[in-house]
Formats: C-alpha cells, sequence, structure tokens
C-alpha cells in the first residue's frame, strides 16, 4: 500500500466529518431521536438545490442557510402531521421526509441543468470522498480542501454551541420537564438542535453524501451510549469512534479489495461499514452491559 497526501487529507476529511455528526448525535440518540436525523439528511434537499438555484454558484454559506430553514421545518411538519393528522410520530415523519426528499430530487434534477451550475444529484446521494483532496483552497500557506474547511468550520460551531449551552442540552435530553420548570426553554433547544443536524448534513454532502451521513450521526454516539451514562465522557468517545472509523475504513478501503483481485471501494461506505462493526463489538463486549459478558459469567457460574 502506497500511502500519498491525498489519503490523509481524505482521512482528515472523514474524521471532521464523523466528529462534527457525532457530537448533535449523540443529543439524537439521548432524546430517542434518531430516525429524526434520518429525516432531516433526506429532507434538507430542497434547501441545498433552492441554495444553488438562489446564488447560482457552489458557495456555503447559502446552502448551509436553505438546509437550516429546511431542517428546522422538517421537525415543525413531522408534528404538524403527526398533531392535526392523527397519526403517530414515525407515520408523520415517513411522509414529511419522504415528501420533501422527493421534492428536492427534482429540484437537484433541475439545479443540475441549470447554466453555470455544477450539480452532480449522484454526488449528493452517495458523497465524493476521494475527489475531495481535488478541490482545495488557499489559507495562508496551507492548501487546503475545501470539504475539510467548511466541515472544520461547522465542527467548530457545534463544539461552540454544546460548550455554551452545555447544561441546558444536559437537562433538556434528559429531563425536557425539569428543564422547563427551571426556566430553560426546551422547544428552542429541540430546534438549535435540529438547525445544527441540518447544517452539519448538507456540509458532510460532498464528502460522504446524504445517506453515509446518517451513519455518522448515529453510530459513534450509540455506540458510546453503550460504554457510558456520563453526558460529557459519551461525546467524547464518539468523537474517538467517528475518527477511528473514519481512519480504518479509507485503510481498508483501499487495501482489503485488492487482496481479492479487486479495485479499491468507496471510502464513505466503508468508514460508516467500520462505524458498523464498532458498534457490533461494543455491544458483544463491553464489559458493563455486554452481550457476551453475562452469557460467559453464567456459563462460568452453572
Amino acid at each position: 500500500m502506497i500511502w500519498l497526501l491525498d489519503d490523509t487529507w481524505i482521512v482528515i476529511t472523514g474524521a471532521l466529518c464523523a466528529v462534527a455528526c457525532a457530537l448533535p448525535g449523540c443529543f439524537m440518540v439521548l432524546r430517542k431521536m434518531s430516525m429524526m436525523g434520518d429525516a432531516i439528511s433526506h429532507a434538507v434537499l430542497p434547501g441545498l438545490a433552492i441554495g444553488y438555484l438562489v446564488a447560482e454558484s457552489r458557495d456555503a454559506l447559502p446552502m448551509l442557510l436553505g438546509a437550516a430553514l429546511v431542517g428546522v421545518l422538517t421537525a415543525l411538519f413531522t408534528q404538524w402531521v403527526g398533531q392535526f393528522g392523527n397519526v403517530d410520530r414515525g407515520a408523520a415523519m415517513g411522509i414529511v421526509f419522504t415528501t420533501l426528499f422527493a421534492l428536492g430530487l427534482v429540484l437537484i434534477e433541475r439545479a443540475a441543468d441549470h447554466e453555470n451550475i455544477d450539480l452532480d444529484p449522484s454526488c449528493v446521494l452517495y458523497g465524493a470522498l476521494e475527489m475531495a483532496p481535488l478541490d482545495l483552497m488557499t489559507l495562508g500557506a496551507w492548501e487546503i480542501p475545501r470539504a475539510a474547511l467548511w466541515l472544520a468550520v461547522v465542527l467548530l460551531l457545534n463544539l461552540l454551541i454544546i460548550l455554551l449551552l452545555y447544561k441546558e442540552f444536559n437537562l433538556s435530553s434528559f429531563d425536557p420537564s425539569l428543564a422547563s420548570t427551571l426556566g430553560i426553554n426546551a422547544t428552542f433547544m429541540h430546534y438549535l438542535l435540529m438547525s445544527m443536524v441540518a447544517v452539519t448534513t448538507v456540509a458532510s454532502f460532498e464528502a460522504v453524501g446524504s445517506i453515509i451521513v446518517i451513519a455518522m450521526l448515529i453510530v459513534p454516539g450509540a455506540t458510546a451510549y453503550l460504554l457510558t451514562q456520563r453526558l460529557w465522557v459519551m461525546l467524547l468517545l464518539s468523537a474517538l469512534f467517528g475518527i477511528l472509523a473514519s481512519a480504518l475504513g479509507h485503510v481498508v478501503a483501499i487495501t482489503v479489495p485488492t487482496w481479492f483481485g479487486f479495485d479499491s471501494t468507496s471510502s464513505s461506505g466503508m468508514m460508516a461499514t467500520i462505524a458498523g462493526l464498532l458498534f457490533l463489538l461494543v455491544w458483544l463486549f463491553n464489559p458493563r452491559e455486554g452481550v457476551w459478558v453475562p452469557r460467559r459469567v453464567n456459563k462460568t457460574e452453572s
């Protein structure tokens, strides 16, 4: 295996994406709203396409603003459909995100044909992590992939919001009623989290696509949740699992297929696969509640 500078940037970009997704993803897991992350990651496509059509460029700011708006609307529409349509939350979520996702695909196809706009629908869905090192921006004396730079900005933004509102996120995630009693606006915290997820999702589109980003939003946080009941430890572990999945995923993607005579496979897809395998290992062997550990103890006692 020959390791190039591009490989390093691919891993860095994937790690930035994984950590940026994992931080708000922990709160999605704690609030039992994992599927809302799925819904938002699909439903923000109209915001992405409208941002392209309005700005007629690939500037990230219109894209992020459109995503944040549609992400909040997704949560609002889901609540309204469930409340006024007399359907359960899962059905309401399915109605809203599939409708917005289909609308987004139509708009993306329209944007792809628009003059002076380079937008590939398959890139939005599946990502182009391997191409990230080819699109560079100059930052001082450094040339940095544009996707990595924007993901770093979103990661820092997510981290700053969580640090500033750590107590509020903590209370509103575990006990919304108590949070409201103490004067914390649980509704505002809910929609702030939805906005964070929406912006992070769009920032991750070019790197991993709207489908793979779901794994990065949920799996590292769910894995960390198996190991600890402390929020700050969960956030730290989820970030570490995301980084580990990114590094191992790219290494496996460029090496293992060649052992069997095939070309390398998708790095983003393999990163999500490794994240799932890490969850499986922790689920089976973690010392606190591992599936394998109690069975081994029971067998020994018998």
